[in-house]
């Protein structure tokens, strides 16, 4: 229902309108009205004493939450027409919780990670914005650790990324490997199958790697044009090795095509030592900045296979022939990119590397093993068998048994603002995924983990050595 009153206003307002789920909208005279929470109440006052006479069968009019209060009204004899939908809620300002965010994503951000996002907005073809792109281009070449010209930030999600790789060098028809050790590598499978490629998909049980053997094996049957694996996969803790299956892809004649999501800024990636075709990832796992682009990286041979297709790209959005022109020397409009993504992406990037590759990847390794120790110590093993295999910044552990895997990770959320993830897959309800990526990857957030977590598993009747698992945990950070 919606009620209509007149108010006086001296500003020449002509229409106010507060709709259900929609933000108000003023107009002044051409001009952005000003809002304040004085005008909120005066606009509640003068509706009331208008529904006393005109509308008496209909209940109050409620106050209009900040930020979106009524412009001032200052007196003056014309009136104008406000329209309140008297169904719809008030709306509140957005004031989320804190959490320690130590799952599979998004990770902890720097807090001038968010400021830069908050900076003012230009325009995606803004000379100011054309140098962050620069920029970011630049800093994200040495974050990959290559030269590769055609490096850049998809607008998207590491989804987006992934996608982009494989439409970009899949053409109907074509052969994919999809190795599927977990959740990520099935995705790369599907969108292979939806852009029209012949996919194979090459198995393993979640939470194991693939040799050399088996990739061998595969090429040399198959003969594919493209193989694609995942480094680091999210959904099971594992660690895939690539220098000598990248000499195997390469030796049959195929792209190597890799996932490098939650690898990026927490492991060497190495593109052009590992002599990896195409590569994607994301911006909110190690490299701390929130979920909404997907930074990718193509090889000079991976560009000379696009030039030669013979179809168009499956995605317009994501068709890297339009996209070069956007983020190369021609400047060409082909989407509004997220400005202050953008801006985001580029401060955590001068984090990343202000703290140097090789101590930012020390620092990841540091705090895995000694959350490693500390689970050891109460009783908790890794789902990854071998150790060599497993991520230093996400840590797929084995719930015990008779713990409720739901209840522990509410209690942690609810009692200690603490957020981990539950396992994927097989691996649901068998699992928890402990996340030390990017800003997270922090002292304070492994022994603030492990005591909780102790707590957690007392309130169900799991209870570990008192402040063992913190005790060989501090044990490890004496010895680094």
């Amino acid at each position: 229902m919606v009620e209509r009153h007149a108010l006086p206003s001296s500003v020449g307002t002509r229409l106010v309108t507060v709709a259900s789920g929609r933000r108000l909208r003023a107009e002044n005279g051409g001009k952005r009205p000003h809002f304040g929470s004085e005008s909120g109440s005066r606009m509640c006052e003068l509706a009331r004493a208008q529904r006393g006479s005109r509308f008496q069968e209909r209940p109050a009019v409620a106050m209009v939450p900040d930020p979106f209060q009524i412009f001032p009204v200052t007196g003056g004899r014309r009136y104008s027409e406000v329209q309140i939908d008297m169904n719809s809620t008030a709306f509140k300002p957005i004031h989320p919780p804190v959490r320690t965010l130590m799952g599979p994503g998004p990770s902890d951000i720097h807090p001038s990670v968010l400021a830069a996002m908050a900076a003012p907005t230009v325009g995606h073809l803004d000379p100011y914005f054309l140098q962050i792109m620069d920029e970011v281009q630049t800093m994200l070449r040495q974050v990959f650790q290559t030269d590769n010209q055609m490096t850049m930030a998809i607008s998207g999600t590491g989804s987006a990324g992934m996608e982009a790789c494989v439409v970009n060098l899949i053409e109907p028809g074509d052969k994919m490997i999809a190795c599927q050790n977990g959740v990520f590598g099935g995705r790369m499978a599907d969108v292979a199958g939806r852009a029209g490629a012949d996919v194979t998909k090459l198995e393993r049980p979640f939470g194991e790697v693939f040799s050399t053997e088996d990739i061998a094996k595969a090429v040399d049957q198959h003969k594919p044009k493209v193989v694609g694996i995942v480094h680091a996969e999210t959904s099971t803790g594992a660690l895939q090795p690539l220098e000598e299956i990248s000499k195997v892809v390469h030796d049959a004649g195929a792209l190597l095509l890799v996932d490098c999501v939650t690898s990026l800024a927490g492991l060497p990636v190495e593109i052009d030592k590992l002599n990896i075709d195409a590569a994607y990832s994301g911006s909110q796992k190690c490299l701390s900045c929130p979920p909404g682009l997907a930074p990718v990286t193509f090889s000079p041979k991976a560009l000379g296979v696009m030039d030669a297709r013979k179809t168009k790209v499956a995605s317009w959005y994501l068709d890297i022939s339009m996209l070069r022109n956007y983020w190369g020397g021609d400047r060409a409009y082909h989407h509004t990119a997220p400005i202050n993504m953008n801006y985001g992406l580029h401060q955590a990037l001068r984090l990343v590397l202000e703290e140097g590759l090789d101590a930012r990847f020390a620092r990841h390794r540091l705090h895995h093993e000694a959350l490693k120790a500390g689970l050891e110590a109460m009783g908790i093993g890794y789902s990854v068998a071998n150790a060599e295999h497993s991520l230093p910044m996400l840590n797929s552990v084995l719930i015990p048994d008779g713990v409720d895997d739901a209840g522990v990770r509410k209690q942690l959320l609810n009692e200690f603002g603490i957020e981990i993830g539950g396992g994927l897959g097989p691996m649901k309800g068998k699992t928890w995924r402990i996340g030390l990526m990017g800003d997270a990857a922090q002292k304070p957030n492994v022994l603030l983990f492990l005591a909780a977590l102790e707590q957690c598993l007392a309130t169900q009747g799991k209870a570990a050595g008192a402040g063992a698992g913190v005790a060989a945990a501090n044990d490890r950070y004496l010895k680094a």
